[in-house]
């Protein structure tokens, strides 16, 4: 559903399954997934980053955003909603784990 050409739904599936196995878990802090606590993989960045909703660990807590940079290994947490660090990456801050957002335009036209 969506777009003809890309399904979010079947990305974000097959993106759990990635983080889901043993060898990929290891680079998290915590499990993925969409349990309280866990980490969603929602995007990917153009080099190397996933980035992860962390679901709250109850109703009334906050929701955050974090980046696993792989080829670092490091992972960062940023405690705010998605909508203020995709303005703040927007803005050129640096909210990628220390990676830089690429010179150019990092989109192609779907159509």
């Amino acid at each position: 559903p969506g777009h003809p050409t890309r399904n979010l739904g079947e990305e974000i599936k097959e993106s759990m399954e990635f983080w889901l196995e043993e060898d990929s878990a290891e680079f998290l802090p915590t499990g993925a997934g969409s349990r309280p606590g866990e980490l969603l993989p929602v995007a990917t960045g153009t080099t190397a980053e996933t980035v992860f909703l962390r679901m709250p660990h109850e109703p009334s807590a906050p929701w955050a955003v974090g980046v696993q940079e792989m080829d670092s290994g490091e992972f960062v947490l940023y405690e705010m909603t998605f909508s203020d660090w995709l303005l703040a990456y927007l803005k050129g801050d640096d909210v990628m784990a220390g990676a830089s957002a690429p010179e150019r335009p990092f989109f192609e036209p779907l159509s």
